[in-house]
């Protein structure tokens, strides 16, 4: 069996991709909660989308590529089919979609909210596997079929919890406090199912197709930024609650008093007859 190392640049790449995945699980939250404020179906669906977007592409699948960076199999290079990992990246943005669009449209129940985490932890467990094909390199690959059960059990349940979360969570200390544990669950999830892997080298080694993680990862990162940058400029942009509420207030002292405009002011009390008396000199 070939070595296998999960941290080949230490601790700063699981840093690294638990930030990414509490950033998406931030951002995604927010937008869950712009989703519960929308008056208008949809409001509500665009909301829904731009959660997918943070949660299933910036939470789950750029924290997957960013710990992959330190993952290596001694003594065989790896390389990355592109077409692949793109799928992957658009499984999970997709099946976490599908997975909001159940729990969050509508009357919000808990078999809906059980129904979508089903569908999404399936989707987040296939988005990890299909990156794992994506995988090149000159080795056997095995899998432990109960960790790849574990791996597949801690996505559903992760997927349950944050689908509750986006429909529960309010005010900002509390969207940062399940931003932190989605994070932890997303992250346990991936190294779960890293630590099912065991790999056997080939003894004949040809040449490899594909991309170096270090090719991806510039595309990935300035994709990955723009992407943040939208979803933190729509969500700062867009009127929360508040605003809207006290939009209304505004509309309604202007539509009181031009419903009832002010009575005209008496005249002030003239006790010498002044004002008679300068009208009679002019």
């Amino acid at each position: 069996m070939a070595h296998i190392d999960q941290f080949g640049y230490g601790w700063i790449t699981p840093a690294l991709s638990y930030a990414l995945s509490v950033l998406g699980s931030v951002l995604g939250l927010l937008c869950a909660q712009r989703a519960r404020e929308a008056t208008a179906t949809a409001q509500r669906a665009w909301w829904l989308m731009l959660a997918a977007w943070a949660i299933g592409g910036t939470a789950i699948w750029s924290m997957h590529f960013m710990a992959m960076l330190g993952f290596s199999v001694t003594g065989a290079p790896i390389r990355y089919d592109i077409g692949l990992t793109a799928a992957s990246a658009l499984i999970a943005i997709v099946m976490v979609g599908v997975g909001l669009f159940i729990a969050g449209l509508g009357r919000p129940l808990l078999i809906k909210v059980i129904i979508g985490g089903v569908i999404a932890g399936a989707g987040v467990a296939a988005m990890h596997y299909t990156g794992m094909a994506a995988m090149r390199v000159n080795a056997e690959i095995h899998y432990d079929s109960t960790r790849v059960g574990l791996s597949i059990a801690i996505a559903v349940v992760a997927s349950a919890v944050a689908l509750w979360l986006a429909l529960n969570v309010k005010g900002t200390l509390a969207v940062f406090g399940s931003a932190l544990i989605m994070g932890v669950a997303v992250n346990g999830m991936h190294f779960t199912g890293m630590y099912s892997m065991s790999a056997t080298l080939h003894e004949e080694r040809g040449a490899l197709a594909g991309a170096t993680a270090s090719n991806l990862l510039v595309p990935i990162v300035l994709a990955v930024i723009l992407v943040v940058i939208g979803l933190v400029y729509a969500v700062l942009a867009a009127p929360n609650a508040d605003d809207r509420a006290g939009m209304a207030y505004l509309q309604n002292r202007i539509a009181d008093r031009e419903d009832n405009p002010p009575a005209p002011a008496a005249p002030a009390p003239d006790p010498h007859g002044l004002a008679a008396r300068f009208q009679s000199r002019r």
